[in-house]
């Protein structure tokens, strides 16, 4: 039973950083755009330049 008063504080104290974290991530813009990270890897690469075509 003496689980319980170390258990409930902690519970609490990682809810608060959990809270913490989640609104920094908002106030640094870590959400604002969700869609161009997905779409990275599947876009083509730009053609080599050849540097000895005129």
């Amino acid at each position: 039973m003496n689980i319980i008063l170390l258990l409930i504080p902690l519970s609490l104290v990682l809810l608060a950083l959990g809270t913490w974290a989640f609104f920094w991530a908002v106030d640094h813009a870590q959400f604002d755009d969700l869609d161009t990270p997905a779409l990275s890897p599947l876009l083509d690469d730009p053609p080599p330049v050849d540097e000895h075509t005129p």
